[in-house]
């Protein structure tokens, strides 16, 4: 399926938004509309791109604002730029997540006793494009990493783009070290300092830092669906997508925005004419506003 977007407010401004067009051209939920699997069979995954490689700005799905539109995070009231860790700059791999996933932050993690950070689960895709923000890409599983961030349980799927020439060699996570020599250790360094900066202390990872493999993400993955399932609550059958989305009553969705344009009998589900208007009523959009050249600024840390 393609998928297309509309983006509304400048860019590099509190008011930008990037909102979700389906393959008809409707406006679409990328939370909750798009299906996580592209090819159940083949267990090949739709990744939603949020922060291109090598870009520091902390773009995410808002969970919270209605058809989640995607949108720079803010702390005190400023745009949020990862720092540059030496010898890091930015992201390293495109970053996302996996639609209709949830962390449920009243889940705990046996292995480290901690619970979901509330969040769609975060996705690493290592191969060589560097897939523009709003990209909807199809990528298989090969690993994962149980970050522990802040005290919250934060796995980090790591995956590839089916397209990508290491694909077919790329299997599983012994297949990364095997191909990719040196990848995982620097993901693991990347996610384990890049708060240093900040003044925080270094995350921690269950598992004693390791990368479990593909068996063991797929299970982390469909228990964090599963979870998903849980928030929205109602099981109905999907109009035009091959998958069954799950939608219930607003009570259980807490303070996440549950509304949607593609689900059957969903009590959230709403006419284009509103997603429209909800559209609408964000920012004009605009140029892309100034990025101060600190953002390109090398931060060292001592481990």
């Amino acid at each position: 399926m393609s998928y297309s977007v509309t983006e509304r407010g400048c860019p590099n401004s509190l008011e930008y938004r990037m909102f979700f067009n389906g393959p008809n051209g409707n406006i679409i939920s990328p939370f909750h509309d798009i299906p996580l699997y592209a090819d159940a069979d083949k267990k090949i995954l739709n990744m939603v791109v949020e922060i291109p490689r090598w870009s520091n700005a902390k773009m995410e799905i808002n969970k919270e604002e209605k058809l989640n539109p995607i949108r720079q995070d803010v702390k005190k009231g400023a745009l949020r730029y990862v720092k540059n860790v030496f010898p890091h700059h930015g992201y390293i791999w495109n970053y996302g997540a996996f639609p209709q996933t949830w962390e449920d932050p009243d889940h705990t993690t046996e292995e480290t006793g901690t619970k979901g950070d509330k969040d769609p689960l975060d996705v690493c895709e290592i191969g060589y494009k560097v897939h523009p923000r709003g990209a909807v890409i199809q990528v298989k599983v090969l690993g994962t990493m149980c970050l522990v961030d802040e005290g919250e349980t934060d796995w980090k799927i790591i995956a590839i783009d089916v397209t990508d020439p290491l694909a077919k060699d790329l299997n599983d996570v012994d297949d990364v070290e095997r191909f990719m020599p040196g990848f995982l250790k620097a993901t693991n360094e990347w996610f384990a300092i890049y708060k240093m900066p900040d003044g925080k202390p270094k995350n921690n990872f269950g598992f004693n830092g390791e990368c479990k493999n593909r068996a063991f993400s797929e299970k982390v993955i469909k228990e964090c669906n599963e979870q998903w399932q849980r928030l929205i609550g109602k099981q109905v059958e999907c109009d035009d997508l091959a998958c069954y989305c799950l939608i219930g009553k607003q009570v259980e969705c807490d303070d996440l925005a549950c509304e949607n344009t593609t689900v059957a009998g969903s009590p959230f589900k709403i006419e284009q004419g509103d997603a429209e208007a909800i559209v609408k009523k964000s920012a004009e959009p605009g140029s892309a506003k100034d990025i101060s050249d600190t953002v390109d600024k090398w931060y060292y840390v001592k481990l």
